[in-house]
């Protein structure tokens, strides 16, 4: 991938572990910055998170080449760890458990084989892209 290659930042924000959550996205690409946001009534920071890296990778079109920033654990041994077990074992953990938010990682396990992604762990990373990302998941959540 090239230097130039957009950058998605995503974050999540949960008011309670279920409760009301918002998730944010910043790509930047070129000399454009993008932002997107959204909410739902109750939910979970996982699914927020997993909410955010789809609808990041929706303001590019099918084939970009993206480097993807999360803080999430979760997200990123998910995406680039665990989920090709999951394919193998249709969508069940090991001793025949059904993946937590298995719609949503099928989702995006679908939608990412359009793209080549860099998955990016930027835990412990001060970025601005981060930083503002988060900014958009609390104010998702503030208006739910």
């Amino acid at each position: 991938m090239a230097a130039d290659v957009p950058r998605l930042y995503l974050r999540s924000s949960c008011k309670g572990n279920p409760g009301p959550g918002g998730w944010g996205v910043v790509l930047e690409e070129a000399d454009e910055t993008t932002q997107a946001s959204g909410s739902m009534p109750q939910t979970t920071n996982n699914r927020m998170e997993l909410m955010a890296a789809i609808e990041g990778l929706l303001l590019l079109p099918p084939g970009s080449d993206v480097q993807i920033f999360t803080t999430s654990d979760y997200l990123f041994q998910g995406i680039t760890q665990w989920i090709h077990g999951w394919r193998k074992r249709n969508w069940q953990k090991k001793g025949d458990a059904p993946v937590a938010n298995a719609d949503l990682w099928q989702a995006l396990d679908k939608l990412a084989a359009n793209y080549s992604v860099r998955w990016l762990n930027a835990k412990g990373q001060t970025l601005a892209g981060l930083e503002e990302a988060g900014k958009l998941a609390v104010g998702a959540v503030e208006i739910t």
